[in-house]
C-alpha cells in the first residue's frame, strides 16, 4: 500500500507500470543458511590457500555429479533388466509357444460336484466342441492353451500330488452349504485337511469356484459376499472368487485368467518338469528293468539329455533319449485344421538328442568309502632320510626334574620353558634335582641308586596320602563302617555342584577299565580334536559339503547357463517332448501307467549333486487337528519338492 498509494490526477495505466516496475527491482531474497549445521572444513574452507591444497576449485562438485550420473546409470541398468525379465517371462507363459496352463479343481467339501465344472471349462476353452479326447484343449478365441484335472475328493495323497503341478490351485465351494449345512460353514474336515497340508507344501495362484448360486441377483450376491467371508481368512490374500453357474462367469474368468500373472513354489521354479500327457512302458535289455516313454510339455527350465531326473513316486533315473514331437495341441487354427487333416495321427519326431557318455552325470547316490584312506603307510626312502636329518641336527634339550623321577613319569611334566644344558647344572650345584637328556634318555640304564630313589619317593608319597586323609585307618575299619563314611563324604560334598559332570570312581572296577574309551587331553581349548574321529564306518557313506553356499550358487549359475545357450542336447522350454527314462524297474512302471491311475506322470530334472545321500535337519510341528504322540523311530513320510520318501 505504500509504493501503490495513488495521486490525484494520476491515470491508471501508469499505476499499474509503476508496480510492476516496482515488484521486478525489489525481489525476495530469502536467508541463507546458518553455518552452525555445516561442517568445521566448511567453514574454514576459505583460509585454505586453493593452489597449496592441490585441488581444483570444482573438483568435489564434478566428483558428486559424476558419483549421482554414476548411481541414475546403475538404476536404470537395474530396471531394463527388470524389465526384460518380465517381458521374457510374460513371453514364455502367455505366447503361442509357451506351455499349457494347468487348472487343478479341489473340492473343499463333500457338496462340492467337481466333475461339470471341469466339463464346463474345457467345453468353453474348446469353443463349444463337445467331442473331448483329452485334458488340454487350444482356445483359438483367447489365444490359450489350458489343461484342468480334478484332484479326488478324499485323497489327499492325490491332492498332494497334482497341486505340486498346478499353475492355478482353483477351489471349489457349494453356496448350499452356507445355509444347509449344521455350522454353515462351506469347508469341511477334509477341507480343512487339505487346505493345511497344501499350505505347507507351498501354494501356486489360488482361485475360488462358487458354485449352486441362485438365479436372484441380490440373493446371488449375498450369498457370494458370505462365502468371500468365510473363505478370506484361510485364503492368500490375492486370491479371487468367481461365480462358475453360467456361460457369462466362465468367459470373466477365462478373460482375466489369461492376463493374469501365475506365482508359483520357489522350489518348482528352479528345475524342468515335464507333467505327461502320455506314458507307456517300452521293454528293456535286463530282466526286471524297463525304458519308461513320457511325452509331454516341458516347462519352468530347459532341460538337457545328459542331467539325472526325478521320477515322482519311483526315483532317480538316467535319461536314455529324448525326442522333440510335434505339438499335438497348436493355438492356431490352421495348424489345427492340418493335424486333423492327416490320416494317420502317428508321432512326428522332429529332433532327438542323444547323451554324450563323457558329459552324462553319473547316477551316484552312496559315496565309496576308502578302506586304506586312514592306514599308516610304509615310509618311503626320502621321508626316511628326512626324518634321519632332523632328528640328527636337533637340539639336545635338558629339563629339571624331581629327583627319583622315572622316565615314564617325565612324559607326564609340562614345563613352560626348557632350559639348556648350562643353566640347568649351574641351578642344580648340590644334585636336589634331576636332569634328563631327552635325546639320549632312553641309551643309558637307570642307576640302582635312581631306582631306590623313586621307591623312597613312591613310599613318601603313599604316607602323606594316608595320614592326611580322613580314611586313615581303614585297616581297622569294617566294610560297613568304610561304606558309611563313603556316604558321609558324598552328603558333604553334594551342595557342591560347581562342576556337574565329574563322576566317581566306581570302587568294584579299575579305573583303568572304567575309563578306557576315554583320554586325557591337555587343554580343552588348544588341544587338536577331529570331529569325524572314531565314527561308525557308515557314516563315510555320505556326502559333505565345504560349503554349501558356494556349491548352491555354482550349481544355479550352471542351470542359468543351460536356459541362455542354445546347446546341441538340450530340449527348450515349452516344447513337447517324450522322455526316454531308462533302467526304471518293470513293476514300478506298471503302477505309474496302468489305467486305472488318474494322475500324471512327473518327471522333474535334478540340479548337479541332487541325487547323492547327505544330511537333511527338518523342523516338525503337529497340526492342531493332530493329537496322537509322535514316537520317536516312527517312519514318517517325507515330501521335499516332488520327492517323497520315508525316513525315521
Amino acid at each position: 500500500s505504500t509504493y501503490l498509494s495513488p495521486k490525484p490526477n494520476a491515470p491508471t495505466t501508469c499505476l499499474v507500470a509503476a508496480a510492476g516496475e516496482m515488484a521486478g527491482a525489489r525481489s525476495q531474497v530469502n536467508k541463507p543458511h546458518k553455518t552452525r549445521f555445516a561442517s568445521k572444513a566448511s567453514r574454514h574452507s576459505h583460509k585454505i590457500d586453493k593452489v597449496r591444497s592441490g585441488k581444483p576449485a570444482g573438483s568435489h562438485r564434478a566428483a558428486v555429479k559424476g558419483a549421482r550420473a554414476a548411481r541414475l546409470q546403475h538404476s536404470k541398468a537395474i530396471r531394463d533388466q527388470k524389465r526384460a525379465a518380465l517381458l521374457k517371462e510374460k513371453r514364455s507363459s502367455n505366447g503361442s509357444s509357451s506351455a499349457p496352463r494347468v487348472i487343478v479343481l479341489c473340492g473343499l467339501s463333500s457338496s462340492a460336484n467337481v466333475g461339470p465344472l471341469a466339463e464346463d471349462l474345457l467345453i468353453f476353452a474348446a469353443g463349444g466342441d463337445e467331442k473331448l479326447t483329452s485334458n488340454t484343449v487350444a482356445s483359438p478365441a483367447y489365444k490359450l492353451r489350458t489343461t484342468v484335472l480334478q484332484a479326488p475328493y478324499g485323497d489327499l495323497t492325490s491332492c498332494m500330488e497334482l497341486a505340486k503341478v498346478a499353475d492355478l490351485l482353483a477351489f471349489v465351494v457349494s453356496a448350499n452349504s452356507l445355509y444347509n449345512s449344521d455350522s454353515g460353514n462351506p469347508i469341511d474336515e477334509f477341507g480343512s485337511q487339505c487346505l493345511s497340508v497344501l499350505r505347507a507344501v507351498g501354494l501356486p495362484s489360488t482361485a475360488v469356484f462358487i458354485r449352486d448360486l441362485p438365479s436372484d441377483t441380490k440373493s446371488k450376491q449375498e450369498l457370494k459376499k458370505a462365502a468371500v467371508s468365510f473363505l478370506s481368512p484361510e485364503l492368500p490374500e490375492d486370491c479371487r472368487f468367481y461365480a462358475a453357474e453360467t456361460k457369462d462367469d466362465l468367459h470373466m474368468f477365462m478373460r482375466l485368467f489369461k492376463e493374469q500373472h501365475l506365482s508359483s513354489p520357489h522350489w518348482r521354479n528352479q528345475r524342468p518338469y515335464v507333467m505327461s500327457e502320455e506314458a507307456c512302458i517300452k521293454p528293456g535289455d535286463s530282466m526286471g528293468l524297463c525304458t519308461l516313454l513320457v511325452s509331454g510339455y516341458l516347462r519352468a527350465h530347459n532341460l538337457s539329455v545328459n542331467q539325472l531326473v526325478h521320477v515322482s513316486g519311483a526315483g532317480d533315473f538316467q535319461l536314455g533319449q529324448i525326442d522333440i514331437l510335434k505339438d499335438p495341441c497348436p493355438v492356431s487354427e490352421r495348424k489345427n485344421s492340418d493335424v486333423m487333416d492327416s490320416d494317420d495321427n502317428q508321432i512326428q519326431i522332429i529332433d532327438t538328442f542323444v547323451p554324450d557318455p563323457l558329459n552324462q552325470e553319473p547316477l551316484l547316490v552312496e559315496n565309496i568309502p576308502d578302506p586304506l584312506a586312514g592306514e599308516q603307510t610304509w615310509p618311503t626312502e626320502a621321508e626316511m632320510e628326512e626324518a634321519y636329518e632332523s632328528n640328527k641336527q636337533r637340539k639336545v634339550v635338558k629339563r629339571k626334574l624331581p629327583r627319583g623321577t622315572s622316565e615314564y613319569q617325565a612324559a607326564w611334566i609340562v614345563d613352560d620353558t626348557d632350559d639348556e644344558g648350562d643353566d640347568s647344572q649351574n641351578d642344580n650345584p648340590d644334585g636336589a634335582g634331576m636332569v634328563i637328556d631327552e635325546k639320549d634318555h632312553s641309551e643309558h640304564d637307570s642307576d640302582s641308586s635312581d631306582i631306590d630313589a623313586v621307591s623312597h619317593f613312591t613310599e613318601k608319597f603313599d604316607q602323606e596320602t594316608i595320614g592326611g586323609s580322613e580314611m586313615g585307618d581303614d585297616e581297622n575299619l569294617t566294610k560297613e563302617q568304610i561304606e558309611e563314611d563313603i556316604k558321609r563324604i558324598k552328603e558333604s560334598n553334594a551342595d557342591d555342584e560347581e562342576f556337574p559332570d565329574e563322576v566317581e570312581t566306581p570302587l568294584d572296577v579299575p579305573a583303568r577299565k572304567r575309563f578306557a574309551k576315554y583320554r586325557g587331553l591337555k587343554s580343552f581349548r588348544t588341544s587338536s580334536w577331529d570331529p569325524k574321529e572314531s565314527l561308525p564306518p557308515e557314516y563315510a557313506r555320505i556326502f559333505a559339503f565345504d560349503k554349501f553356499t558356494r556349491t548352491q550358487k555354482h550349481v544355479l549359475a550352471k542351470r542359468a547357463e543351460l536356459d541362455e545357450e542354445s546347446s546341441k542336447d538340450c530340449a527348450r522350454i515349452g516344447s513337447y517332448v517324450m522322455l526316454h527314462v531308462k533302467n526304471v524297474p518293470t513293476d514300478v512302471a506298471s503302477k505309474l501307467c496302468h489305467p486305472s491311475r488318474r494322475l500324471p506322470v512327473v518327471v522333474s530334472g535334478l540340479l548337479e549333486h541332487e541325487s547323492k545321500i547327505s544330511v537333511l535337519h527338518f523342523s516338525i510341528k503337529k497340526h492342531d487337528s493332530y493329537e496322537a504322540p509322535i514316537r520317536s523311530k516312527e517312519p514318517l513320510i517325507f515330501n521335499v519338492g516332488f520327492r517323497q520318501f520315508t525316513a525315521r
